[in-house]
């Protein structure tokens, strides 16, 4: 909608574009290609005769609409792509979170074995000579998003210090359901489009003329920001793991990470996820930029200046697309539940119409019990995402976490059994129901008399 939009507004302002002049000198140094001159375009008259060139001729203007279209397209296909990748790399959490139901797994984490915190699979992974070197601490954790980024004892490790921190002891929640879900809501943000993100291309195509060289660089600022992005999502499940050693070098079963967001810049988790927006974004914006250019000037046109710049823009482009998908969504998906609070794609939506069901009703019983009343009334601001966030300690009891993570293919909402206040009705005929003076726990005494 937003680059319709942009579109909408080129063609309305095209005129009122085209006649902003600017000096020759200026509108040469902008020019994207070397062999291009200022001759290839259309001049506004008024700028010609003040002896200076449009900063967007009308036919630049055409050209730029054409581009946002491939930019559209881009992005949208851009999206899919990564997130079947990360869906199909997050497939096999399945089968290991049906493992945390199973003997074995109960029995490896057994809460009455006393172990050192280096005996244990997660001390082994992270508690090594590296971990404690700043020398080798971060160049072990950008090597390590290649080669298994979320192995099997990370998520077990991670699941169990969130349940810990979040539900009852003992609690059958879903966690891999739960990742989905908080994922499924993050990717609408990753499709936004932001202001700064569009400063940030606004600074692409300025940096695009031939002056600047870009071909030779531009394309590297995605991978760059990724493998950042990368490092500091493994460097947090290592520092997890360091805190928790330091605490204690004695656990129960197994280490007990604690969910905390000073792990993350800024102490805000959801700044990982608009850098891997802006990283697709960006990534889709040079792959447009190619494919347009390709398309209407020519594979070997002026802005294409040797074989190498196809080839720098090219495997620029699929790598980002496969390592943003494969690897870095994945692991960002299960790091970012670690933060000190949990959003409320905790509950299903069945649960949250069932909860919202009930609310309605409820006003609506108090309303017709007291309708004169001037006493307090039922909040009507029901907010589960504040109720949610503002206590990181949150229970619920281990069959509440089973109905939480029903299917959402039921269409029907989900009830939820509240007791009521009875009315004064239903007092009075609960009175006329009490057993009898003389009965015995509703046995008539009386009646047991004449029998005798």
């Amino acid at each position: 909608m937003l680059l319709g939009f942009t579109s909408l507004l080129l063609t309305v302002s095209e005129k009122q574009i085209a006649s902003i002049c600017i000096p020759k000198g200026v509108g040469e140094t902008l020019l994207p290609c070397a062999r291009m001159t200022l001759d290839d375009a259309e001049e506004e008259t008024k700028c010609a005769e003040q002896g200076k060139v449009s900063v967007v001729s009308r036919e630049g203007v055409r050209e730029l609409q054409y581009f946002i279209f491939y930019l559209a397209l881009g992005h949208v296909i851009s999206c899919i792509l990564t997130f079947s990748l990360g869906m199909a790399k997050m497939r096999r959490w399945e089968s290991w979170e049906a493992k945390t139901r199973t003997l074995d797994y109960q029995f490896a984490y057994d809460p009455r074995r006393f172990r050192l915190t280096r005996q244990t699979s997660f001390g082994k992974r992270h508690l090594n000579y590296w971990s404690n070197s700043p020398v080798l601490y971060w160049p072990v954790c950008l090597v390590r998003q290649f080669y298994r980024s979320v192995p099997k004892v990370d998520y077990f490790t991670l699941r169990h210090g969130f349940i810990t921190a979040h539900f009852a002891e003992g609690s059958n929640f879903d966690f891999q359901k739960y990742i989905k879900r908080a994922l499924e809501k993050d990717f609408g943000v990753i499709m936004g489009i932001s202001w700064w993100i569009w400063i940030f291309s606004v600074l692409y195509i300025f940096f695009n003329a031939n002056t600047f060289y870009s071909h030779f660089w531009l394309p590297f600022i995605p991978l760059m920001v990724l493998l950042l992005v990368g490092t500091k999502l493994q460097s947090i499940v290592t520092d997890m793991c360091l805190d928790g050693h330091d605490k204690s070098n004695m656990v129960r079963g197994t280490l007990l990470v604690r969910p905390s967001d000073h792990f993350f810049w800024f102490g805000w988790p959801k700044l990982l996820l608009h850098l891997i927006g802006f990283i697709l974004f960006q990534n889709s914006f040079q792959l447009a930029f190619f494919t347009w250019t390709s398309i209407r000037f020519g594979i070997r046109s002026c802005f294409h200046q040797g074989t190498e710049n196809i080839i720098i823009r090219v495997v620029m482009g699929v790598s980002v697309q496969i390592l943003c998908g494969y690897v870095t969504l994945p692991l960002y998906a299960l790091v970012t539940q670690m933060g000190t609070t949990m959003g409320k794609v905790v509950f299903t939506e069945n649960v949250i119409r069932g909860i919202q069901i009930w609310h309605d009703k409820a006003k609506k019983n108090v309303a017709l019990r007291n309708p004169y009343s001037q006493g307090p009334t039922l909040d009507t601001s029901l907010s589960l995402e504040t109720s949610l966030e503002s206590s990181p300690s949150f229970k619920l009891d281990a069959s509440v976490s089973i109905l939480m993570d029903r299917s959402l293919d039921d269409n029907k909402p989900m009830a939820v059994n509240i007791m009521e206040e009875k009315t004064s009705s239903e007092q009075q005929e609960s009175e006329n129901q009490k057993p009898k003076l003389g009965s015995f726990r509703g046995f008539d005494m009386g009646n047991f008399e004449q029998h005798l």
